[in-house]
């Protein structure tokens, strides 16, 4: 039974790697060095891109157990003024150090390196507006982008702006650094990316918690879901995914979640025999990432929506191989045992999914599909 927000869909993977080059590097866009650092591999690369303030490191829990799976070249990198990364020297005035400004330094950065083709974007919070800049230069090049938390480009309005400007005083962050500029051309950078949009060809995963910011007024909050809710209903290649639980960096507060749907990104850039070959060595990371948070339960939702997505690619034996798993991981969870009998029943095994479904009742008497089910296997037999 489907008793949960997480929209998911199905897990894939490529061949484990053990070991991974990684690639820690200074690169040169100009007269000065913007920092990368890159786990190198086979396939289309992903790049993330980090939120206000922070540099490429925050990604660095993550990184590893994505290339376990995909064993695809993953790029971090420190926007100019943070991290390692330098401020372009010849830059005069406070304003030439915009947005527009970084997608030029991170353009050239990636053609240097070689990065200058196909490519997944991910972003989180004000590296959203990044991730839209770039695949609206680069629509043909970009695969997907999974979005975490992020900023949506119609969120700031004046009355926000305003707001914004009466708790934000410029003058107590240091000059000259990245973060000084990104808060001096805040609100400008907010206007001009106002009603842009990602490209409409470009399928797009938009994580986001129930409540991203519940000690802002409540009207940002309010604001902040609606568009993200908003964005989920206006492409059908555009999958919202609400990470109950968490807060704002999604990624360190479930991150299973995350890397599953990178992971389901990138399976998009395989062919269908890449995808059925490798399927479970996919299940193998997920029962890895299920052990690793099972105290949140969170994991159980991603397991339970994998199976369903092979129910409705009418993939019913990987989609029992899934809900037996779920049972065995989760052996109190009421809904592992009702979804698991469901999948039995489409198969045909009508005494097996009795049997799941009396242990769902048992362990939810509330569980009123579960009862319903029962009896109407009942009738049937008499």
């Amino acid at each position: 039974m489907r008793y949960f927000y997480v929209v998911f869909s199905v897990l894939f993977c490529l061949p484990l790697f053990m070991h991974s080059q990684t690639q820690d590097t200074l690169v040169d866009v100009g007269g000065y060095n913007m920092h990368f650092n890159i786990m190198k591999g086979e396939g289309t690369p992903v790049l993330f891109e980090a939120g206000a303030g922070n540099d490429g490191s925050i990604w660095d829990n993550i990184l590893g157990k994505i290339h376990k799976v995909t064993g695809t070249t993953l790029i971090t990198y420190d926007r100019s003024g943070f991290g390692k990364s330098e401020l372009n020297p010849n830059l005069k005035d406070d304003t030439d150090f915009g947005i527009l400004n970084g997608i030029k330094e991170l353009e050239l950065g990636l053609s240097k390196l070689g990065y200058d083709d196909e490519i997944i974007l991910v972003s989180h919070s004000y590296g959203g507006l990044y991730n839209m800049l770039f695949a609206r230069n680069y629509p043909k090049k970009v695969k997907s982008v999974i979005l975490i938390d992020a900023v949506l480009s119609d969120f700031w309005n004046e009355e926000l702006l305003t707001m914004r400007d009466m708790h934000v005083d410029i003058n107590t962050i240091p000059k000259p650094s990245g973060d000084y500029y990104m808060n001096f051309n805040f609100n400008e950078t907010m206007r001009y990316v106002r009603n842009m949009q990602f490209p409409d060809s470009i399928p797009i995963i938009n994580i986001f918690p129930e409540k991203s910011a519940p000690v802002y007024p409540e009207m940002y909050s309010n604001r902040w879901k609606k568009v993200h809710v908003e964005l989920g209903e206006k492409n059908d290649i555009i999958d919202n995914i609400i990470a109950v639980g968490s807060g704002h960096a999604v990624f360190q507060d479930n991150p299973a979640l995350v890397i599953n749907a990178i992971i389901k990104a990138y399976s998009k850039t395989l062919d269908e025999g890449q995808q059925n070959m490798l399927l479970h060595k996919a299940l193998d990371n997920a029962i890895e990432l299920a052990i690793e948070t099972k105290v949140s339960n969170r994991s159980e939702h991603d397991l339970n929506e994998l199976g369903y997505s092979f129910v409705r690619n009418e993939e019913l034996d990987k989609a029992l191989e899934v809900f037996k798993l779920t049972t065995i991981l989760f052996p109190d969870s009421w809904n592992a045992y009702d979804s698991y009998g469901e999948a039995l029943l489409k198969s045909n095994r009508k005494a097996e999914a009795i049997e799941m479904y009396r242990k769902s009742v048992e362990l939810n008497q509330e569980n009123e599909h579960g009862k319903k089910v029962l009896l109407q296997m009942q009738q049937e037999k008499e």
